[in-house]
């Protein structure tokens, strides 16, 4: 047995893997760019086992996102030694490609293969599951693959091991059990990237006169189950002939005259659909969602006598129905111009709704009643918050992250590397945490941007914070999280954060409820009763913006609103490109019904450090 190449990539169609390889080897010519690609994926993930740097496990995605993409022969690029005039593709990862597309194999994959049990890419893929306990399992009973490891717990032959025990056994049923429930989703921020390719690929052809992604991309939602493209156009021929060369496409599924839908060589699904360029915002707003807004939008258009889908919005006949959803419109209705979505919604008496809000979660009795508010604006934005340097687990030292926010026009920037309890991130010692604040104060000088001490400070176990009161009282600002015992019980963890909340020192909640995006569930807690606390301590709720994270999720910024709490948009940044995250979480808070004056760093440098100061 060998290991499916895309067995660990989300949202990727088993067919597909089978039509590039073959048993244990490439016996396909390894003259396609998606194949290669594919390898290249598979080395990385191979490589993430082994304990390799994350930073070299990335730069095999990037090359394989790089190669995918890349315009031009392939064979020509190989032939003439210009791989790495690709962005993303160095000299190591040129010579791999090299040797893929020659040979149709690479030694160091191969290597891998053979030196790492079969199975164990998909096993360790397993929440609660890692690498080490995943290569033990496969020594010691011999499973090799994720059906098997839960006939083994089943059984209860994982709990008589060395080194695991009854609770293992029953966290990785838990495991399992939502390792065959996941989602085949890709993050937003992978699917946002590809949307950006593939729309600057089709606004390059002169057939294509407007086009635009549409669907929960477009709602920024966490994850992004396939991609509504929307083009305008008077060639339609045209623009689906450009469609279907994109590089980064292995299958056409289907085509027809105005829709065509494709599978890229990473699983995600894309349909697109050509309309002629005055019927395009109505087709834009039509598949952009959610159903459920679009529900109750179609009811308010009948009360109106109207009737509003994909083909636009038309004025219904003396005693004519609502067509169906999906139905052409009535033959004899009018149909009025629509030359923007804020046109749209001024035919049915709306404000515009922003596609973030259209989940149905009161937004269409506020734009009736004409109360939607200013939402928050990444230009609003005013600081940078939640920012790792290499005293921690950052990439890049204090300077040059304040060079980086300086670069963006920021005026202020928090530096807030983690307490002593993450040993695991590199948390500072006191003598390390003062000699960061004697750097921070030199770099000052050189700078415009303000630079404030902070600490991500742990929440532990207790409720205490992760600082001594005397330090905590030096900083401008503490954002206090929980990253240890995340699998407390309910009634432990919500005591431990309301006894966190009563501190006072403690003004921010960082990545409140601690999920990761399609790895981690949110912990456990009376989420209500926490926020109940938090609103008695005036702590401010973070929207952090790690595509990874965007904690808290919108239901519950809206819940933090009701009660009065304000929240800090932060970038949780361990890089200086990772302040691109922002825009992840100013549309997150969008999400939650966020204006400008719920936002803490949306406020001048004085008035933010005033309202985060420790006590």
């Amino acid at each position: 047995m060998r290991l499916d190449p895309f067995s660990s990539w989300p949202g990727q169609d088993p067919a597909i893997s089978a039509q590039r390889y073959s048993g244990a080897s490439y016996n396909v010519a390894m003259h396609d760019r998606a194949s290669i690609a594919a390898a290249l994926r598979e080395l990385g993930a191979l490589l993430e086992l082994t304990g390799e740097n994350s930073f070299k496990v990335r730069a095999y995605e990037n090359g394989a996102h790089a190669l995918e993409h890349a315009e031009g022969d392939l064979g020509w690029l190989v032939a003439e030694g210009r791989l790495t005039s690709l962005k993303n593709i160095g000299r190591a990862l040129a010579e791999r490609i090299t040797e893929l597309y020659t040979t149709g194999h690479c030694e160091q994959l191969d290597r891998l293969r053979d030196a790492l049990p079969p199975g164990i890419l998909e096993l360790s893929q397993v929440p609660n599951l890692g690498p080490k306990k995943a290569m033990a399992l496969r020594d010691l009973l011999g499973v090799a693959s994720v059906a098997e490891l839960k006939v083994a717990c089943a059984a209860g032959l994982v709990r008589g091991l060395k080194g695991f025990g009854e609770k293992t056994e029953q966290n990785l049923l838990e495991g399992i059990a939502r390792w065959e429930k996941r989602e085949t989703r890709m993050r937003l921020e992978d699917a946002l990237l590809e949307a950006e390719r593939l729309l600057a690929f089709l606004r390059a052809s002169p057939a294509v006169e407007r086009a635009e992604a549409a669907g929960s991309l477009r709602r920024w939602r966490e994850t992004v189950g396939d991609l509504d493209v929307i083009v305008a156009t008077r060639d339609a021929d045209g623009a689906m002939a450009r469609f279907v060369d994109y590089p980064a496409i292995a299958k056409v599924e289907a085509r027809g005259d105005t829709k065509c839908t494709v599978r890229l060589s990473n699983g995600l699904q894309v349909d697109l659909r050509a309309v002629a360029p005055e019927d395009f915002w109505t087709a834009l707003h039509h598949f952009t969602g959610s159903k459920a807004h679009h529900v109750k939008l179609r009811g308010l258009a009948r009360d109106r006598g109207l009737t509003i889908s994909e083909y636009g919005v038309f004025r219904l006949p003396p005693g004519a129905r609502d067509p169906a959803e999906g139905a052409p419109p009535p033959v004899a209705g009018e149909k009025l111009p629509v030359s923007s979505e804020a046109e749209l919604y001024s035919h049915l008496g709306l404000q515009l709704v922003p596609p973030e809000l259209r989940e149905d979660v009161g937004e269409l009795e506020l734009a009736r009643a004409g109360r939607l508010p200013d939402y928050l604006e990444q230009s609003d934005i005013q600081g940078l918050v939640h920012c790792h340097t290499v005293y921690s687990d950052g990439r890049n030292t204090v300077e040059e992250m304040a060079r980086a926010a300086d670069a963006l026009g920021m005026k202020y920037l928090t530096i807030t590397d983690h307490s002593p309890a993450a040993g695991y991130a590199g948390g500072l010692t006191v003598d390390r945490l003062k000699a960061q604040w004697d750097e921070i104060a030199r770099v000052q000088e050189r700078v415009k941007v303000r630079l404030l001490r902070g600490t991500e400070s742990d929440i532990l176990e207790d409720g205490a914070l992760d600082w001594p009161d005397e330090i905590l009282e030096q900083l401008d600002v503490v954002i206090a999280s929980v990253h240890s015992r995340l699998k407390m019980d309910e009634d432990a963890m919500t005591r431990r954060l309301v006894a966190a909340m009563r501190r006072p020192q403690f003004k921010i909640w960082g990545h409140a409820l601690g999920r990761l995006i399609g790895k981690r569930p949110p912990f456990a807690c009376r989420v209500e009763e926490v926020l109940d606390a938090a609103a008695e301590s005036r702590a401010a709720i973070e929207v952090n913006g790690d595509p990874h994270r965007l904690d808290m999720e919108p239901r519950w910024l809206r819940e933090a609103a009701k009660r009065g709490l304000r929240f800090v948009v932060s970038v949780d940044a361990h890089s200086t490109a990772a302040f691109d995250y922002l825009r992840f979480g100013v549309h997150t808070a969008r999400r939650g019904g966020l204006t400008r004056a719920q936002v803490l760093n949306t406020l001048d440098v004085e008035a933010f450090c005033a309202a985060v100061r420790p006590a």
